[in-house]
């Protein structure tokens, strides 16, 4: 049976390694696979790369406590799929609507770069993510690494659909995969992800479960 989390899964020595090192200086961090949060069938899945070692690893909720999610929940907010466009902690109220944000890798690698068996080793649990989504949802995929585990997930061929910013496709299963630049810190600074191209894209996903 296909899971969608497991919090005590170690599958992945290196990572598990990792996460104990980094528990040791800062023992107040979750350091622990990162769970999903959200609607339990959203219409919105969000998938990005892998907790934030300051983020998502201590705060043990995606995209909290870290850049990127600043980005990210705001414009979650202004169309509509959360009710706080600040977010600080896992205790501040958040409540997503018809959303689930989710990472490919549940746990925090070394300088956020996962390997390819351990992106596979967690596709186990985006599986089951998927499966959860009803027909005629959308799945935004948050950078290249998150695009090609969604593919991975329903046995689609990368070649036939590949990824590029604001990227979409109708699915055959009748859902749909759209793709953004990863709302990184380093993707933003840069500018190589601009609030208004991240923010086209929200109103994308909007636009497309509105009907």
């Amino acid at each position: 049976m296909t899971k969608c989390f497991d919090p005590a899964c170690q599958c992945c020595p290196r990572l598990s390694g990792f996460l104990k090192e980094v528990k040791k200086k800062h023992p107040s961090y979750h350091c622990a696979p990162v769970p999903s949060f959200g609607a339990l069938s959203p219409r919105l899945l969000i998938i990005g790369l892998a907790p934030g070692k300051h983020g998502a690893n201590a705060t043990g909720r995606p995209f909290t406590g870290d850049y990127a999610g600043i980005l990210l929940y705001r414009t979650l907010h202004r169309y509509g799929f959360s009710n706080l466009g600040q977010v600080s902690d896992s205790n501040d109220g958040l409540i997503l609507q018809n959303c689930r944000i989710t990472n490919a890798v549940k746990c925090l690698p070394p300088d956020n770069k996962p390997t390819n068996e351990e992106i596979i080793n967690c596709n186990q649990f985006l599986s089951g993510e998927l499966q959860a989504m009803p027909s005629k949802s959308i799945m935004l995929a948050l950078g290249v690494v998150a695009h090609k585990a969604t593919l991975r997930c329903l046995g689609l061929k990368q070649v036939d659909y590949p990824f590029a910013h604001a990227a979409e496709y109708n699915l055959p299963d009748g859902r749909h995969l759209l793709s953004s630049y990863h709302c990184s810190r380093y993707n933003t600074q840069t500018g190589r992800l601009t609030e208004a191209m991240f923010d086209s894209v929200i109103r994308r996903a909007r636009d497309y479960l509105d009907g």
